[in-house]
């Protein structure tokens, strides 16, 4: 394993253990999840409907690199997944405004822009199907850069991607490689490059000797714990800093395990998504490595507890999850 990637696990674990201790509900304050880390400091997260973002003013000369088409229209439309994993895209206590990391970036980038932020929630599949068909202009949805997707679609990066182990509370079980899913019921996500890692896994073991990966699909993410918890599956494989919070929130699951999202010898990253050639990704770029200089995307990061998946530039494009070898 690489030095890079050795340091991004390192990072990833201090975000799991940022979330062991107990994390409580406090209505009275205006509906806050407060989380505790072992040396006792806290982070209080907002998940009431008045959210109060952060913002920033528009800059003009970013602004005039967007596609006239959407300039004239005035809004940015902004599809995310309709799942609910906090912190990245959930629903607030009144069980209908959407909130989260992403949709926060996301207007913060349409300030920059000058644009009205637009936000549409489908199911994980249709984020690509909207983007295709241009009904959408940039998937902010946790979307991770990978080499199969680069032929589709650009990218304009803004957080590391790090993936999760998630198990029963106890589980005894660590998961540093493949050898220790071997023979493993594992769910994950259809679709996603956590599926691509999982399968890739699968077939080291089954290379290696080892048993294969039984993997499993679920519908939505209840039915995953549920099964998790009933012990019919031992592992879910997500993203980190969803299981990090469900961990710390119900105190019944583990982190036991992290891993980059681009594999073993590179750094993943979740970055804005635009159908390609659309004109988006520079002006998306721009505005946030703006935002990134003028600090109010590390207050937006820091108001969910994910500022240790902080980049320091985005970039447009670069090096993905390998492609699958057939």
């Amino acid at each position: 394993m690489s030095t890079l990637i050795r340091r991004t696990t390192a990072v990833a674990l201090g975000l799991a253990t940022a979330f062991v201790l107990a994390a409580c509900s406090n209505p009275s304050d205006g509906g806050t999840t407060e989380v505790a880390d072992t040396s006792g400091k806290t982070t209080k997260i907002n998940i009431s409907p008045d959210q109060n973002r952060i913002t920033t003013d528009k800059v003009d000369s970013i602004a005039a690199e967007v596609p006239e088409k959407i300039r004239k229209r005035g809004t940015l439309e902004i599809v995310d997944s309709s799942g609910s994993a906090a912190p990245l895209t959930f629903h607030a206590t009144d069980n209908k405004t959407i909130i989260g990391v992403e949709p926060d970036l996301a207007s913060l980038v349409a300030d920059v822009l000058g644009l009205k932020p637009h936000i549409n929630t489908v199911s994980w599949e249709n984020i690509f199907v909207g983007l295709d068909s241009a009904k959408y202009d940039v998937g902010f949805s946790n979307i991770t850069v990978t080499e199969e997707r680069k032929e589709k679609y650009d990218f304009a990066t803004y957080r590391e991607d790090d993936l999760g182990f998630e198990a029963k509370k106890g589980s005894g079980l660590k998961v540093t490689g493949p050898e220790d899913v071997a023979g493993r019921t594992v769910a994950v996500g259809s679709g996603t490059n956590q599926e691509k890692l999982l399968i890739e896994w699968s077939k080291e073991n089954e290379k290696a000797g080892r048993k294969p990966v039984n993997i499993k699909y679920y519908q939505n993410d209840s039915d995953t714990y549920l099964a998790l918890q009933s012990g019919r599956i031992d592992l879910y494989l997500g993203p980190n800093p969803t299981a990090a919070h469900h961990a710390a929130t119900t105190g019944k699951t583990e982190v036991v395990g992290t891993y980059s999202g681009a594999g073993a010898t590179l750094q993943g990253l979740i970055a804005a998504t635009t159908k390609k050639d659309s004109g988006l990704a520079k002006p998306l770029a721009d505005a946030l490595n703006h935002v990134i200089e003028n600090g109010t995307y590390a207050k937006v990061l820091g108001r969910w507890g994910l500022s240790d998946e902080a980049v320091s530039k985005s970039e447009i494009n670069p090096p993905g999850l390998p492609k699958t070898d057939k």
